[in-house]
């Protein structure tokens, strides 16, 4: 069971890979902070404005919004932004919120495709075929917010419709979160950058209910 030190840890270690590697110019590190209650958050500067991607505008204003407020544990080549925050009681996690939010604009590839397109990760990333959207892993022990399917306890958010829940197995670790990232929307047939993502072993227990594994729904590695 991953605990806050460790959760702290993994975020902290994902994100000197990736500016070591070029993927991210730019980052917040994670530090832990106490709520009151018995309770913890692991969390980065800045980490208080996340909350406007939940209101209801223009997806170009959100990402404005967080860019000047610096909303992001990392910020990728291509302007994304990598957003990891967890809440724990003791050592059980209660919550977590995994975001990732694509730049709004790519209108520097537009004045300079050349640059990009001579790099082949950037090319693939800002390409003018690819349509990019922002996806979140959202985590909540509580009962009183779970429905049985309609809002599973741990579920996959995609491009900021309200109703999309895609259940999710389990609270999702750091490690497994930037696998996603990079494995599905970074890695190219010359350069697998998930693969070289620091080793971890950490997991957290199961969550989803029968009923949701009944619909199509995603397995996080135990």
């Amino acid at each position: 069971m991953t605990t806050p030190n460790e959760a702290m840890a993994g975020i902290n270690q994902i994100l000197r890979h990736l500016v070591e590697c070029g993927l991210a110019d730019d980052q917040n590190f994670a530090f832990r902070r106490p709520l009151g209650g018995g309770a913890e958050e692991i969390a980065f500067e800045g980490a208080e404005a996340v909350s406007v991607a939940l209101r209801k505008r223009a997806y170009v204003t959100t990402y404005d919004q967080l860019m000047e407020a610096r909303a992001f544990n990392a910020k990728m080549a291509d302007g994304a932004l990598v957003q990891m925050t967890y809440t724990f009681v003791g050592r059980e996690v209660t919550r977590h919120r995994l975001a990732y939010f694509p730049s709004a604009r790519l209108d520097e590839f537009q004045k300079t495709p050349d640059v990009y397109l001579d790099d082949e990760l950037l090319a693939d990333v800002v390409g003018r075929t690819t349509v990019s959207f922002p996806f979140r892993f959202d985590y909540d022990e509580s009962e009183e917010r779970h429905q049985q399917v309609v809002h599973p306890k741990c579920h996959l958010t995609l491009g900021q419709f309200p109703e999309c829940r895609i259940p999710v197995s389990a609270p999702v670790t750091p490690a497994h979160f930037m696998d996603f990232v990079l494995r599905n929307f970074y890695d190219t047939k010359m350069h697998r950058n998930a693969d070289a993502l620091p080793a971890d072993t950490a997991s957290f227990g199961e969550s989803i209910h029968p009923e949701e594994r009944r619909v199509i729904h995603v397995t996080v590695p135990l």
